[in-house]
């Protein structure tokens, strides 16, 4: 596309753009009265306009009906998670029953690593990138620890090279195939918090599948947000929340996936909960733990229906969009926010930026900032821009295809430039 920097380039592509009517289903935060560029989808999504109603929904079947709900609701409660499979198998690319919605992501992830991390004298190292999202870190550490390990004995992290800024895919395999006899689980963000970039999650799994190691993936900042192939790739495991490029809602209800030929093994070493037996033996409360087929068998509670409630309805917003009407406009709206902000970049100023997101990204941009970072995102956000600071010196930006639009990334460069000049 050959983008141009101003209000009618903006203009013209927002009123062409097939999912523009998906802007309105999203409540836009305000500052003085006018929209603000919200470019946070990658840390909270908005609020669907239809979540009060779904919630109320719920609310109302409680009060009417109490307990009775969880089988006379409009939506039971009992089987309520039961109705994300055929959304969440599509978003993740798996079949119905290596999916279900639950708990939180760290939680989950450290459920799953009960079954899937195993260590044993020989084979007993984790892989992870480094400058991991600290859950994450936190989450490897305390699960080595628990098994008898040293972290800086049993964690292998992956960092980039002298200077740059992401991983190279042939240094992730090469680390894979040099401590491969010793590696029981590889456990890598499917994008990377930081810098936005998207690992190569195929090849990783391929990779350590020959060499015999277990191959999950956190998918905080992927589910929703890119392509994923899940049960294609042969992946063992993966977890994700909901409130990022799903908008669920602060805290929502997360989800994981289990590769079937995990979840048809019901000797599979795991945490066990009520929740996850077999629906129909459930309430006659007999000793002996049985796991559901599939993910379920790692369910723990009932389902927690008022987040659920938002849950539904988001991922109904995102699939009516069409998961390659998203992607293509998150390629071309992602491309022009880099094509503004290296325009802003060669003007002679003295700020300066670098965007370290590789080409394999998503919907975020990161920007190292190269003088006066800290003082231009504090100014930014008084002018509107709802964006997010890491230390030490990156803006995340995420222009999410669902509702952001053309005229916020020409309203952000403009933005950019009168906060940049103030700040001169």
């Amino acid at each position: 596309m050959d983008y141009k920097n101003t209000k009618e380039f903006a203009t013209e592509q927002d009123n062409k753009d097939p999912l523009k009517k998906f802007r309105n289903q999203f409540e836009i935060p305000r500052l003085n009265d006018v929209e603000t560029v919200y470019f946070t989808g990658n840390s909270l999504g908005l609020l669907p306009t239809k979540g009060r109603e779904a919630i109320n929904q719920e609310l109302n079947d409680w009060g009417k009906l109490g307990v009775e709900g969880h089988f006379e609701a409009k939506n039971p409660w009992y089987s309520y998670h039961e109705q994300f499979k055929p959304l969440l198998s599509k978003v993740v690319g798996a079949k119905n029953h290596e999916v279900t919605a639950l708990g939180g992501l760290t939680g989950n992830l450290h459920l799953l690593m009960v079954s899937f991390y195993r260590p044993t004298p020989k084979r007993y190292k984790i892989l992870c990138e480094g400058k991991a999202f600290p859950s994450d870190q936190y989450a490897l550490e305390s699960q080595v620890k628990f098994h008898g390990y040293r972290a800086e004995d049993a964690i292998v992290e992956l960092n980039p090279r002298e200077g740059e800024h992401h991983l190279r895919k042939e240094d992730i395999l090469s680390a894979i195939e040099e401590h491969g006899p010793e590696i029981s689980l590889i456990m890598i963000g499917g994008v990377n918090y930081y810098t936005g970039q998207v690992m190569p999650m195929k090849e990783i799994t391929k990779a350590g599948h020959e060499l015999g190691a277990i191959v999950g993936f956190d998918l905080a900042h992927a589910f929703g947000n890119i392509e994923l192939k899940l049960h294609e790739w042969g992946v063992d495991f993966a977890a994700w929340c909901s409130y990022k490029y799903l908008n669920s809602g602060p805290g929502s209800v997360a989800g994981i996936y289990v590769h079937e030929r995990h979840g048809e093994n019901e000797n599979l070493p795991r945490f066990a909960g009520w929740w996850g037996t077999p629906s129909e033996g459930r309430f006659k409360m007999e000793k002996g733990f049985k796991p559901a087929i599939g993910s379920d068998g790692w369910q723990l509670s009932n389902a927690p229906v008022l987040s659920m409630a938002i849950h539904k309805i988001a991922l109904e917003i995102h699939l009516e969009a069409g998961l390659e009407n998203l992607r293509e406009k998150q390629k071309t709206l992602t491309g022009y926010l880099a094509f503004v902000l290296n325009e802003i970049s060669n003007d002679d100023s003295k700020i300066k930026f670098e965007i370290i997101t590789p080409k394999e990204r998503g919907s975020q941009l990161s920007i190292l900032t190269h003088g006066g970072g800290k003082p231009l995102f504090d100014l930014m956000t008084k002018k509107g821009v709802i964006a997010d600071w890491r230390e030490p010196n990156v803006i995340r930006v995420a222009p999410v295809p669902l509702y952001n639009s053309y005229m916020d990334v020409f309203r952000f460069g403009s933005i950019i430039k009168e906060s940049i000049k103030e700040l001169a």
